[in-house]
């Protein structure tokens, strides 16, 4: 017996598991049973809104009963996690908010925030909202998903926050500028998804300049910042060579090109839909590229994808003790149908980067084979967009010195 799905005319069997409408229905079903106006659970994470700037929202995410990986991408990624499992995990998130200056961290519920913010590990709060949730789901593509949000009258910590001493210091140290904060607990190894729930409750940097800082702002500005400070180091070192690595995670596939060239780099977005189906000639690709010397402005048309791409590069070329010129080309299929947050784009590019290298004696040989694959793969020919390359044009144009 044939079946389609009325939503959205899935004839799959499992599409329960990937119809978003579907799941809304069987989701909401199941929180509403369970939800409580007043309740006690961990919090691992904060959500600062940007609505309303200078004076936000800022929530802390939680619930009775949470998975140990409800806030972990990096394990998400690890663990090869699809798309369902991982909705279904942040869906169960309430984000009990409340009104506050960017500047002033005099609001009572402030504390709790901040110290949620710091804790090493999820922190137990009793929380009394306003009403009781009803289920939805915020979906985005810079931010991880969550589920509803609600006006909070009262939250206690219940417990002593485990804060480690390297945080520690630095969120004493008023003298100490975010840049270095940041700087410091990277080296230490603490990851951006760290850095940035301490960055956007406003908890490093000078002390009169510290404030609270959107979410979805604190995690390019975190990006960046990383990024910025290992592109200088990668300046001290010789070039790479003639290199590529394919992969990818939840439909978002990178092909990654290095070239033996002082550091720049350029990234092309394609949405590419079905990889089974001819591609119009005229598809739509975003892209933005920065030279040795660097951006001076806002990469507005790949936005935050270029920041957190960036850095999963640039974390490998630090690895291997090189630099490059590197030129990714990142292709999104129908697989990835809901917008799942930034971290996406890190952990696909991390993962690319984790596959076998294929070297080459030659430009020439590199981008044949890159035509080659991307024909193969998603049924693109790549030669439009490749004649687009700010870089492939520079590294054509340029002089080196072994040429005079």
């Amino acid at each position: 017996m044939d079946f389609n799905c009325p939503y959205c005319g899935s004839s799959r069997l499992h599409h329960l598991r990937s119809c978003p409408k579907m799941y809304s229905m069987v989701k909401q079903k199941q929180f509403n049973e369970k939800a409580k106006q007043d309740y006690f659970g961990e919090s691992p994470n904060v959500f600062i809104g940007r609505y309303g700037y200078p004076k936000v929202n800022v929530g802390f995410l939680s619930n009775e009963e949470l998975p140990k990986d409800t806030d972990m991408p990096k394990l998400w990624s690890r663990e090869n996690y699809d798309i369902p499992k991982i909705v279904d995990l942040r869906s169960n998130l309430i984000n009990s908010r409340f009104k506050a200056d960017i500047k002033s961290f005099d609001e009572k519920f402030m504390d709790v925030a901040k110290e949620v913010s710091m804790a090493e590990k999820p922190v137990d709060v009793e929380v009394h909202l306003n009403k009781r949730p009803v289920f939805s789901l915020k979906l985005d593509n810079d931010i991880t998903p969550y589920g509803p949000s609600v006006e909070l009258e009262k939250a206690e910590i219940t417990e002593n926050p485990s804060i480690t001493r390297q945080v520690d210091k630095v969120v004493g140290d008023e003298d100490m500028k975010a840049v270095d904060a940041m700087d410091y607990l990277y080296s230490k190894g603490y990851d951006e998804h760290f850095l940035t729930k301490l960055i956007s409750v406003g908890n490093i940097g000078i002390g009169k300049n510290r404030k609270l800082v959107p979410t979805r702002w604190s995690i390019t500005a975190v990006d960046d910042t990383l990024g910025k400070n290992l592109i200088s180091e990668i300046k001290n070192f010789s070039e790479y060579e003639y290199a590529a690595h394919f992969g990818g995670y939840l439909g978002n596939y990178y092909l990654i090109l290095f070239f033996p060239e002082i550091w720049s780099y350029e990234l092309f977005e394609t949405y590419v839909g079905d990889p089974s189906q001819p591609k119009k000639s005229e598809i739509e690709t975003s892209t933005d590229y920065e030279s040795y010397e660097g951006r001076k402005d806002y990469a507005s048309n790949t936005v935050g994808g270029y920041y957190a791409a960036r850095l999963g590069i640039l974390e490998y070329l630090i690895s291997k003790k090189r630099q490059a010129s590197v030129l990714a080309l990142r292709f999104i299929t129908n697989e990835y149908y809901m917008g799942l947050g930034v971290w996406v784009v890190r952990q696909a590019t991390r993962h690319a980067l984790e596959s076998k290298t294929i070297k080459f004696s030659s430009k020439e040989l590199m981008l044949s084979y890159a035509r080659l694959m991307i024909k193969k793969k998603f049924s693109f020919d790549a030669e439009e967009l490749l004649k687009k390359s700010m870089l492939l044009k520079e590294i054509k144009e340029q002089k080196k010195l072994s040429s005079f």
